[in-house]
């Protein structure tokens, strides 16, 4: 599921800005750029017609992702400021680029797989304290918000059946398995810390690997079905993890870190979202992830339409 987005470009760091909520002046626009040129002069925009004013949301490409920028950039046009949308950008490399770039101004973040991303030898595992460790591992010019409670985590999952047959429910089990096991997963899975290195570090266990890149999708889960690969990294608020057909591997040494939604953002604009994005990390819950990604899946609804009712419902528009 992709929603159109115009191209990705850079924005030069001075006209980086809210435009503020309908009722703020021309002036105190001009103040804010902190220019003498008139910032509702469209003259000398790119070509595109784009605001260089306006707040750049993107999402990773993930339907989950997306859903919740969404959210975000729906709530932000409900408090005034005008918002593009950059969805659907890639993983995670690529977007933290854009990010630091310029390209973008705010994306929906998951505060573990963040954190190590920066600081790989962390040894923050609870959401407490990856939240406290993450500020000072992000670089100058970023910052993160509240989170939410709502997580979306990576997870390792096999087949009921091969579960049953082999005695496998937790990632401790796997070190006793004779045969062969392959991991599938994004390509960025076979170097991260709570990849095969992680297996190997926190379980002694040795797997192969094969890239699927969709996010934990339909390709993932049919080569988990089919036993081409033995397990597969899918996303915890995924709904097909309640079909039965597979088994979520309990992670007893928590080597992967705690994930919750967590607002990633240009550090000047961190005081003025606040006040928009907050509201909604507070109310914003693991089973509102997951029911929001089973009206993608199953009723196949735009994530503008699920992000406007998950708005209305909880009194955010």
């Amino acid at each position: 599921m992709t929603t159109s987005a115009s191209p990705l470009r850079r924005r030069p760091a001075a006209t980086r800005l809210l435009t503020g909520v309908a009722t703020v002046s021309a002036a105190a626009l001009l103040a804010a750029c902190g220019g003498n040129s008139d910032p509702l002069d469209t003259s000398g925009e790119e070509d595109g017609g784009s605001d260089s004013s306006a707040v750049v949301v993107g999402s990773q490409a993930y339907y989950s992702n997306e859903i919740i920028a969404e959210i975000y950039a729906q709530a932000l046009e409900e408090a005034g400021m005008d918002v593009e949308r950059q969805f659907q950008i890639g993983q995670r490399d690529r977007y933290l680029e854009a990010l630091e770039a310029d390209e973008i101004d705010l994306i929906p973040e998951y505060s573990g797989n963040l954190l190590q991303f920066y600081e790989t030898e962390t040894e923050a595992r609870s959401p407490e304290d990856v939240a406290s460790a993450l500020p000072d591992a992000l670089p100058d010019g970023l910052a993160v918000l509240n989170r939410a409670e709502a997580q979306d985590a990576d997870s390792y999952n096999v087949t009921a059946e091969f579960s049953e047959e082999n005695g496998i429910t937790s990632l401790t089990d796997l070190s006793g398995y004779e045969g062969t096991i392959t991991l599938g997963g994004n390509a960025e899975l076979e170097s991260r810390p709570y990849g095969p290195p992680g297996l190997s570090e926190f379980y002694g266990v040795d797997v192969d690997f094969v890239a699927i890149g969709d996010s934990g999708g339909p390709l993932t889960k049919d080569a988990i079905r089919n036993g081409d690969i033995t397990m597969g990294d899918i996303y915890t608020a995924d709904p097909d993890l309640a079909s039965g057909d597979f088994v979520t591997l309990e992670d007893p040494e928590s080597m992967i870190l705690a994930q919750n939604v967590v607002p990633l953002l240009d550090a000047e604009l961190a005081e003025d979202l606040a006040e928009v994005l907050d509201p909604i990390s507070a109310v914003l819950t693991t089973e509102d992830l997951i029911t929001m990604n089973a009206r993608s899946v199953e009723e196949q609804l735009d994530s503008a339409t699920i992000a406007s009712e998950w708005l209305a419902e909880n009194g955010l528009a």
